[in-house]
């Protein structure tokens, strides 16, 4: 790999921890009423996004979609049978429950995103546009409509919102 393709790799790293950092600090602001710095943040979020695409694009790695939805199938895969487990163990043997929680919560997740992927590739010829709801609480994704309870971290269907 080149000098420029490694670096290329890092800036889109970087961008893109900036793009959900500034969401998150997005919504930190909303929840404190702080419209003037929502805003702010939304508008950096969206900035970072473009960088990160632009160095995703030079990097070649977008492809046809369905190269992507491979892709991607591989990636949560990865996620959930071997990065999670390492990081749930390694914070059980810390004594550090949050965290293992949040990672446990987050390979059941992949797991989820890993099923929906490969719905998709299989049925890519007739694959039909869903409703998606997400849990703001692990992340879980439904499809048609929120559940009572997430079977993924017990959170009320209030916590789920709907993807647009």
């Amino acid at each position: 790999m080149s000098k420029t393709e490694k670096n290329l790799e890092e800036a889109f790293t970087g961008e893109s921890r900036a793009y959900q950092k500034y969401l998150i600090y997005a919504q930190k602001a909303a929840d404190e009423y702080q419209d003037g710095v929502y805003k702010l943040f939304m508008a950096l979020a969206a900035s970072e996004a473009v960088h990160a695409r632009r160095h995703l694009s030079y990097l070649k790695k977008i492809r046809g979609t369905w190269d992507n939805v491979q892709d991607a199938v591989e990636s949560e895969a990865k996620e959930f049978e071997t990065l999670y487990p390492r990081m749930i163990s390694e914070a059980r043997e810390e004594g550090e429950e949050g965290p293992e929680i949040s990672f446990t919560h987050a390979s059941e997740v992949e797991k989820g995103h890993h099923r929906l992927l490969g719905k998709a590739l299989v049925e890519q010829e007739k694959f039909l546009v869903e409703e998606y709801f997400v849990c703001n609480a692990c992340g879980h994704v439904v499809t048609r409509e929120p559940p009572e309870y997430c079977q993924v971290c017990g959170a009320v269907r209030k916590a789920f919102h709907q993807v647009i």
